[in-house]
């Protein structure tokens, strides 16, 4: 049986449709209105759910300016840390409010936590799941005090060793979490899709025998069609009214129309896998007729010869099937038979 998790209702696994996740982050560029109105596009472009990010500049980092504190390179260069995250954070006061739209809309709205103090405050909210972020997949005491909750956690890898996905899954395990979700995941902002590496999806299935799917962060729907293909049961993307409104995650997200698209597709991609199977479709049985068998050609009188000349494999299907052309050449018709006959055993001899 395949591994499956339900979140709010929506049981989500290989076996069924993939669970396609809108993911907030920084997009909202500091307003609520905006936050509301990117939920409600989502909405209407295919998401099953939205994912918020809940910390605060100071729970994921401190205001420094030191050199390992700054970036250097990349979409955020020349920000400090501390100045990256103030800019990016989601208000915890709002947080309230996008779940109850997530409740109007048919959304599912779940979050990640970077610390302690955020879980509790999604715990006090009600929250349906968990994300654990790539960066925090190495702290493990946020795992512990995430699973104790008994929720269900999906856990992106990216950056992560093999050694460290199953420190992660064990963490998650032994300190109650039932349903768990690995996501492969890319770091890099945006990813080249040669560094994708989708074959990995189906490895982390066969590895740890959970629920599998790609947080993806590659431009376009490609990667994430071809990462259903390979076994992906959830697809999480960036998500944007406009990349011309800026903010720090723009250049990677997806705007309505894309978004509509990679749903679209990804979900066709699902029924498209369908089963392993060799008999015929419903689609195929009507033209089983139009199939190659052997028909007479030219006209034969009673007691002819079948030849290469007056016989021959073509369509329709109505008469032997064309393994048996040369067994049957050279023997005699029992009776005349017109071009366009289909050969029967009930003509020979």
């Amino acid at each position: 049986m395949k591994p499956s998790i339900t979140i709010a209702g929506r049981e989500i696994g290989a076996a069924h449709s993939p669970f396609v996740i809108a993911e907030l982050s920084a997009n909202h560029n500091g307003s609520l209105a905006h936050a509301l109105e990117l939920m409600e596009a989502a909405k209407d472009s295919g998401a099953d759910a939205i994912k918020l990010q809940t910390y605060t500049a100071d729970t994921m980092t401190i205001d420094h300016d030191g050199p390992e504190f700054s970036i250097k390179g990349g979409l955020w260069d020349g920000y400090t840390l501390h100045a990256l995250y103030q800019e990016a954070h989601t208000p915890w006061e709002w947080h309230e409010e996008l779940f109850a739209k997530g409740r109007e809309l048919g959304l599912i709205v779940f979050s990640t936590p970077f610390d302690a103090t955020a879980l509790d405050f999604l715990h006090g909210l009600g929250a349906p799941a968990y994300k654990i972020a790539s960066f925090e997949l190495v702290d493990l005491p946020l795992i512990r005090k995430c699973a104790a909750i008994g929720k269900p956690m999906i856990m992106s890898t990216g950056m992560a060793s093999l050694e460290e996905i199953d420190a992660a899954v064990k963490t998650a395990a032994e300190a109650g979490a039932e349903e768990i979700a690995l996501l492969h995941c890319t770091s890099g902002y945006p990813t080249p899709p040669e560094e994708a590496d989708l074959r990995t999806i189906p490895n982390l299935a066969e590895a740890f025998g959970r629920v599998t799917g790609l947080s993806d962060h590659t431009h376009g729907i490609g990667v994430a069609v071809a990462g259903i293909a390979l076994g992906a049961a959830i697809v999480e993307k960036h998500f944007t009214l406009r990349r011309s409104d800026g903010g720090p995650d723009s250049a990677f997200s997806m705007e309505p129309g894309e978004f509509r698209a990679l749903s679209d597709n990804i979900r066709l991609a699902w029924q498209a896998l369908g089963r392993v199977r060799y008999d015929k479709s419903a689609s195929e049985k009507g033209n089983v007729q139009f199939r190659r068998s052997l028909y007479i050609v030219e006209d034969i009188e009673a007691g002819g010869v079948l030849s290469e000349t007056n016989l021959r494999a073509i369509r329709p299907g109505h008469g032997l099937a064309p393994e048996y052309f040369d067994l049957l050449l050279g023997k005699r018709i029992n009776r005349a038979a017109k071009r366009g006959t289909p050969l029967s055993w009930d003509l020979i001899g």
